[in-house]
């Protein structure tokens, strides 16, 4: 059985550009997807933190519209996928998925499909608008009233159909939240630094998840360095998620005076990306994608911000964002041999 160092970060603020504290953590999508597939292949998952205090969820990262049900964000790409001919073309920001209501498509096509419309055809109507409303920055259920593209629902059965996708995302995020506090591991965490070398080469590999957490405390953290050093030398597979390859910054240098990762190819939370969430706005204090490419990084970033985008070179397996949870999750369960 393998054994999965879970690396979280117990950081609870982070300080922004302008000096002011900023409440911070992990993001609860990250922490609980990949633990409970973790789990479910058998591994045994050790939750460590740097000081062993519990981890903090991001608050930011409950929020409802980072816990989308599944079958919406599929059906939400399809429809993305007819907005041009070259799905390169396509720019999707966090404000055009969160704040328009376009991930709402297939309640209200379902709705549709009730009133007689075939799928094609509610796939078509739904779609037209969400492209209006994409392009306008305009809310898609005012797009289908005004448009007169409701296809014979009434005002009140398009917002019900927003409202339902929202009290739906409302529930997943809240019951992410409560496994993660069920989880003895996230209540009392192991502390990293209590763990001498032969302890941590009981590890067969590391994974650790996003949120702006690890900016704060595993960064510049040289017990996450011997950690780091100790699994690369015996070529243990050394994965991050998000904000995660934060972590690869405390790695020590080689014998050449070079970072432990310099000219790896890795991924990580785009400055594109930052900069259209809260704490981006606000202003970071640093970025970590510029981080890893003044270290040495060869960056490898996906077409477009926001998509699913996992990199594996020799062991070391970087996900982007969010969107990477379960693919970067996968690929560590390939390396280890148990997927």
């Amino acid at each position: 059985m393998p054994r999965i160092a879970y690396l979280v970060s117990s950081a609870s603020e982070i300080v922004l550009a302008d000096g002011a504290a900023h409440p911070t953590g992990y993001f609860a999508e990250e922490a609980i997807k990949p633990y409970e597939r973790f789990v479910a292949a058998g591994a045994d998952v050790v939750v460590i933190t740097p000081d062993g205090r519990p981890p903090t969820a991001d608050s930011y990262g409950l929020e409802h519209f980072f816990h989308y049900p599944e079958e919406d964000m599929d059906f939400f790409a399809s429809v993305t996928r007819t907005f041009h001919h070259d799905p390169d073309d396509i720019r999707i920001t966090l404000h055009q998925t969160t704040e328009l209501g376009l991930v709402a498509g297939r309640r209200i096509a379902e709705r549709l499909k009730e009133r007689g419309a075939t799928p094609a055809e509610a796939h078509a109507l739904v779609s037209k608008a969400a492209k209006i409303a994409w392009r306008e920055d305009r809310q898609l259920t005012e797009v289908m009233v005004t448009g007169k593209l409701g296809g014979g629902l009434s005002p009140a059965e398009i917002q019900a159909a927003a409202d339902e996708l929202d009290e739906a995302a409302r529930a997943l995020s809240a019951e992410r939240k409560r496994k993660l506090d069920a989880i003895p591991g996230f209540r009392d965490p192991v502390s990293l630094a209590d763990l001498s070398d032969d302890r941590l080469d009981e590890f067969d590999a590391v994974f650790a998840p996003g949120g702006h957490g690890p900016m704060v405390d595993l960064a510049d953290n040289p017990d996450a360095g011997r950690l780091l050093k100790i699994l690369h030398d015996k070529g243990a597979p050394i994965a991050a998620l998000c904000h995660g390859p934060a972590l690869l910054l405390s790695a020590p240098e080689r014998e050449d005076g070079q970072w432990l990762f310099d000219g790896h190819r890795m991924t990580c939370f785009t400055d594109e990306e930052e900069d259209q969430t809260a704490p981006g706005r606000l202003g970071m204090s640093w970025y970590l994608d510029a981080a890893l490419k003044n270290a040495g990084a060869v960056f490898d970033d996906a077409p477009s911000a926001w998509v699913s985008h996992v990199v594996v070179d020799r062991n070391l397996i970087t996900g982007q964002n969010p969107g990477s949870t379960e693919a970067t999750a996968d690929a560590v369960l390939k390396a280890l041999g148990i997927r």
